[in-house]
């Protein structure tokens, strides 16, 4: 009897949380874990481009990552409008709702079809403007190429966008594993190819990386168009039966969700492009010191938004499962495990800081400043790996929103002005640029966290007593 009556105890509470908060962390790093990799495979490509041509000088490597910072600016937002297939298709998955998941798949491609022409059209316009941006003319020269190329990838990866968002959601993360790894072998032979004119064909230089890149996009594009019919047949369901003219209620739906979840995209890779941008007009030494930096931190950055990925899907499938405290308890076990991470990035890059920027170059004035950018950088990464998980737990139970107007009080209205300042007016150069964007990230992170808080209060009361 004595047994029994301990687990009556005052401790049976405390164990119960425990076992939950153990089977809540377990789903998430079986999901988190593909996808991160997935996230870093992303992220390896442009590492590889910066890699490749980091031989052709700073010039090169600072127009290979402002070219590629001003597409993705635009292209993300594309992408964010499909973010909200990980509510909608992991909401239905949690539900069972196989049939609703197919049909939020062929209308996730139709919202990405239709955002690809004026996308298309507005990136042509930046290009037609980027003399009058005032970059070095080096990096001008070298730039202008590397966007004309890389703008034919945009329609590939709002395809690919589309079919992630579908796998994700359902839980299938493998394939998109393995299409962004077998990725960076495509995007590496295509770059010793077509930047140093290997195999016969013309040595391309910087605009090589670009074309390197577009193959490896439409690559990933159709990988995952294969594993969808392999699933499809595999399982047993009727994947073609959703297909057939998409619907102006569901486009509408799938577009509120994402309109919000694309503009917080847009404005976070923004800031960091119009960062670089900015940079660009600074000597070749702090552009390339800017982009290295950036490279690195952005690398880790995958991490932490993989997990909220993951987060999101974990979410949902409870809130579709109408588990209210599976939802709270999925999402603080993400924060905790995601501050953890990145309070151990900071130490690594305070401690190893040399040896990280010499992976990308042995120029000692650009690591000399890449030093001073990485010691920064340590500064937000706490709060930067927060604000991207709390976007994702939000995301999963469909607040789009909050995160979308917080980024752009922290970001645009504090953070960039606020380095701008601090490069050109007092002079700090690219370390002011950093400074002022760590303050905006860390302004971010701590209001998001708190907005998840109230949302994770506020879950019984939407989903009813289930789960409670």
């Amino acid at each position: 009897m004595r047994p029994a009556a301990r687990d009556q105890g005052p401790d049976r509470a405390p164990r119960s949380q425990r076992l939950e908060v153990q089977a809540a962390l377990r789903r998430l790093l079986a999901l988190a874990g593909p996808v991160i990799l997935a996230e870093l495979g992303w992220m390896a490509m442009g590492l590889v481009d910066t890699v490749m041509v980091g031989p052709l000088g700073p010039a090169a490597i600072g127009a290979v990552g402002l070219g590629s910072g001003v597409f993705m600016a635009l292209a993300i937002f594309g992408m964010g409008l499909l973010l909200g297939l990980d509510t909608l298709v992991s909401q239905a998955a949690g539900a069972g709702r196989l049939d609703e998941c197919h049909r939020w798949l062929v209308h996730g491609l139709a919202l990405g079809a239709l955002a690809a022409l004026p996308l298309a059209g507005l990136l042509a316009l930046v290009i037609s403007f980027i003399a009058s941006w005032g970059l070095h003319p080096e990096t001008e020269r070298l730039a202008l190429p590397y966007l004309q190329a890389i703008a034919w990838s945009l329609f590939p990866l709002l395809v690919y966008a589309s079919f992630r968002r579908y796998l994700q959601g359902l839980g299938l993360v493998r394939p998109i594993t393995f299409a962004l790894v077998t990725a960076n072998a495509v995007n590496l032979f295509s770059n010793w190819v077509l930047i140093y004119g290997h195999l016969g064909m013309p040595a391309l230089g910087v605009p090589g990386a670009a074309w390197a890149t577009c193959l490896a996009r439409v690559y990933m594009a159709a990988v995952l168009g294969v594993a969808i019919l392999l699933h499809d047949r595999r399982s047993g369901s009727t994947l073609s039966g959703a297909f057939g003219w998409p619907t102006f209620d569901r486009l509408t739906r799938l577009t509120r969700l994402g309109l919000p979840a694309a503009v917080q995209l847009t404005l976070e890779v923004g800031v960091f492009a119009a960062a670089t941008a900015l940079a660009g007009k600074l000597d070749p030494v702090s552009t390339a010191s800017h982009q290295v930096a950036l490279n690195i931190a952005s690398f880790v950055f995958m991490v932490p938004l993989g997990s909220a990925s993951a987060s999101a899907v974990v979410v949902g499938h409870a809130v579709g499962r109408r588990d209210a405290r599976g939802a709270g308890v999925a999402g603080w076990t993400a924060l905790g495990v995601i501050a953890a991470f990145m309070l151990f990035v900071a130490l690594v890059f305070v401690t190893m800081p040399r040896l990280l920027l010499s992976v990308f170059t042995d120029n000692a004035a650009v690591i000399a400043t890449g030093r001073r950018l990485l010691f920064v950088a340590a500064i937000f990464q706490l709060f930067d790996g927060l604000q991207v998980v709390a976007t994702g737990v939000l995301r999963g139970v469909g607040d789009t929103r909050a995160p979308m107007l917080w980024n752009l009080a922290g970001h645009w209205m504090f953070g960039l002005p606020v380095g701008y300042l601090l490069c050109f007016r007092y002079d700090w150069g690219v370390t002011g640029l950093w400074v002022g964007l760590s303050i905006g990230l860390t302004f971010v992170g701590i209001v998001l966290v708190g907005v998840w808080a109230r949302r994770a209060t506020g879950l019984r009361d939407t989903l009813g007593v289930a789960g409670s």
